[in-house]
């Protein structure tokens, strides 16, 4: 396993960002490096123990391309009306945007693409809060978005694909039982000093024993 990088618990938690611009294209990851990191996501909770999980990991370039390819389209069917007025858009929001077209322009570049499943009777997803379905993955996912930080890699949290998830599930052949909870670009960053992002002030968002009366 590689050596991690010398950070405190703290330091992992608030610098692992979703890197969008700063992904070295040109740079090969080591396959083994990626399964370490999987390793590690896989002692996240997840529902029962059942583990139901399964992960796509994506280094063939041509199978990069299709599956970038989806994503694209994915992409400008979702954003088309936001990017014609991009000039518009309040200063953080447009450098978001923009970070994530050239993303959506680039992906088939990105060395590895990591691909989270779950599998689900009947590839039915559940009627109502699915959030049950989700914690057996979506912990896990993240915990391998922290690996790979922590061993000098980065990634990007994304699922505009799953607009379009059938199509890249028929690209890789998933069984109808298998479903897809994100996409995460993986490779060597251009920088290495990462700082915690814009958040809002933890007392906009707590609620204190209730909604209305226990608002801090």
């Amino acid at each position: 396993m590689t050596e991690p990088l010398p950070l405190t618990a703290e330091e992992l938690l608030t610098t692992t960002r979703s890197v969008r611009r700063g992904l070295d294209l040109d740079r090969p990851v080591d396959p083994e490096l990626v399964k370490d990191c999987l390793r590690i996501a896989l002692q996240a909770p997840n529902g029962n123990n059942r583990q139901n999980w399964r992960w796509i990991v994506l280094t063939d370039p041509a199978l990069r391309a299709d599956v970038a390819a989806v994503y694209r389209a994915a992409f400008h069917d979702r954003n088309a009306e936001t990017l014609q007025r991009l000039s518009e858009l309040p200063e953080r929001t447009r450098a978001m945007m923009s970070g994530a077209r050239l993303l959506a322009e680039r992906l088939h570049r990105v060395p590895v693409l990591v691909i989270p499943c779950i599998e689900v009777p009947d590839g039915r997803l559940p009627e109502g809060n699915q959030a049950g379905l989700w914690a057996s993955l979506l912990p896990a996912a993240w915990s391998y978005a922290l690996a790979a930080r922590s061993r000098g890699l980065v990634t990007a949290w994304t699922a505009v694909h799953l607009d379009r998830e059938r199509e890249v599930a028929d690209l890789l052949g998933l069984p109808p039982t298998v479903r897809q909870g994100a996409l995460l670009p993986t490779a060597h960053p251009l920088r290495t000093v990462f700082r915690p992002g814009p958040r809002r002030p933890l007392e906009e968002v707590l609620h204190l024993n209730g909604w209305q009366s226990g608002r801090s």
